[in-house]
């Protein structure tokens, strides 16, 4: 009786980080041996604050979850101590956060992700940290779309002063 409500809970936390790997748009794996207390304090609250969950998980449950969710691509870095941040909004922040306190602290080892559905390595993750913020680059967007228009406007007005000096 008691190894089926053991066996009952591990399946329920698999489809719990198999639904998390398929509602995420972004999922990088660390291997955070060597950070202490402290640090992981600082990168769980880092995280917390961009709205990404930060889970240690086991790595034969999530090796089932990625089963179910058909990502088994993933398998591959889940040696050793594995921890997991789980994005749902933005696909650039938990690679971000996590490879710049990489940099800081250099105990956080990236080890692969998945972004939008793709098994990614830790190259393509520090090359997305690289890009700027889905905040970021909706500013760049707007600065160009803005572009024409502004300069459409200063046109008007050296037009509007140069009749004005003429006039005068």
């Amino acid at each position: 009786m008691a190894n089926a409500k053991v066996i009952q809970s591990k399946q329920e936390s698999v489809d719990v980080i198999a639904g998390k790997l398929r509602e995420s748009v972004s999922t990088v794996v660390v291997d955070y041996r060597g950070l202490n207390v402290a640090q992981v304090t600082e990168l769980r609250k880092q995280l917390r604050e961009a709205g990404i969950e930060f889970q240690v998980l086991k790595n034969s449950l999530v090796r089932r979850a990625t089963a179910a969710a058909e990502l088994s691509d993933l398998d591959a870095v889940l040696t050793g101590p594995t921890a997991i941040a789980f994005g749902t909004e933005d696909a650039v922040a938990p690679a971000k956060i996590l490879n710049d306190f990489a940099k800081a602290n250099e105990a956080l080892e990236l080890k692969g992700g998945v972004v939008e559905g793709r098994v990614v390595g830790a190259d393509e993750l520090k090359a997305l940290a690289s890009l700027p913020s889905r905040d970021g680059l909706l500013s760049m967007l707007l600065s160009v779309l803005q572009a024409p228009v502004r300069n459409f406007a200063l046109a008007v007005k050296a037009v509007a002063e140069k009749d004005e000096q003429q006039s005068a």
